[in-house]
């Protein structure tokens, strides 16, 4: 086994595989990548199976590793100035690396999250049957208590040489656009008022400062519900949560497993992905779709994953 060594930490850098399932019963959460298409990509390019650990980099931060042996890594996700030996390093690729070499990451230039994996995946323990950081439960991770990266630690992997792939340019997303976030009506969306309906899918929602891994919030007009509060029930990965304040609150991978506030539905994991990849200050509109098709499109955007043959199914 060979490995990255940390030589500069960055801000927040967590091991991820595809999340930690079945545990909610036990007030623990799912964890995994915030943006799933962008680490489905960075194992795809690889040829590693789903579920395959990567390293989740948000930010960018100087996060600065150095390789132990020559091997084949790859990176999707946002363009986080990425470098190899100060050499400019684009996402969605496969590329070589020599032993020695110095991988670094600094100031973001489109997008916040870049995904990077290695052949097999980074290895680590188990917790709970998943290797998913979660900082605030202390589990998952290189140590299995879910913490950052820290100077010296080293990311072990199996060095493999691994053909060069990357992705067409005419499939990358574009994370300077508005996205369009498919959202599943239901929960209490019958108590919002018809204004407030239309409020929610025709105008644009501003990403506010007060977001992670846990959730998103949300600027806009505030919505009016006529519930202010509910019995806690069980949250949903994207549930659109609305507290009194009338500003939305999108969860994403490291929710509470429980909440009381009412929901406008919830967003797909492809539309969660998406808005993991906006900034703060930038723009997101909601759009309607039923369950069937939410479905259907996801069941499309996994089938190529898991047959291995991901590159037939882009578009």
């Amino acid at each position: 086994m060979t490995a990255l060594r940390v030589e500069r930490a960055g801000p927040l850098a967590l091991l991820q595989d595809a999340g930690r399932f079945g545990v909610r019963r036990l007030g623990v959460t799912q964890g995994g990548p915030l943006d799933l298409h962008g680490w489905a990509w960075a194992n795809a390019l690889l040829g590693n199976p789903w579920g395959t650990p990567a390293l989740e980099i948000a930010l960018g931060g100087g996060l600065t590793l150095v390789a132990e042996s020559d091997t084949t890594l790859a990176l999707a996700g946002a363009d986080l100035s990425a470098t190899l030996d100060d050499e400019p390093l684009a996402p969605w690729q496969s590329f070589s690396v020599r032993a020695g070499q110095r991988l670094a990451f600094a100031a973001p230039k489109a997008g916040l999250r870049a995904y990077l994996a290695a052949p097999g995946g980074f290895q680590a323990e188990p917790v709970l049957g998943s290797v998913a950081s979660v900082v605030r439960e202390e589990l998952g991770g290189f140590d299995g208590y879910g913490r950052t990266l820290e100077v010296g630690d080293r990311l072990g992997f199996f060095a493999d040489s691994r053909a060069l792939k990357e992705l067409p340019l005419e499939q990358r997303p574009d994370y300077t656009r508005t996205p369009q976030l498919a959202l599943i009506p239901g929960a209490q969306i019958n108590e919002f008022s018809g204004v407030s309906l239309y409020r929610a899918f025709n105008q644009d929602w501003l990403v506010d400062e007060r977001a992670d891994r846990m959730g998103v919030r949300l600027i806009g007009t505030p919505l009016d519900c006529a519930l202010d509060s509910m019995i806690s029930e069980g949250i949903a990965l994207g549930a659109v949560q609305v507290p009194p304040d009338g500003q939305p609150i999108v969860l994403l991978n490291d929710r509470q497993t429980i909440g009381g506030y009412p929901r406008l539905g919830a967003l797909t994991p492809l539309a969660c992905a998406r808005l993991a990849q906006c900034a703060p200050g930038q723009s997101i509109r909601f759009v309607a779709q039923s369950l069937g098709r939410a479905q259907r499109e996801h069941r499309r955007f996994m089938a190529g994953f898991e047959n291995g043959s991901p590159f037939s199914h882009t578009g």
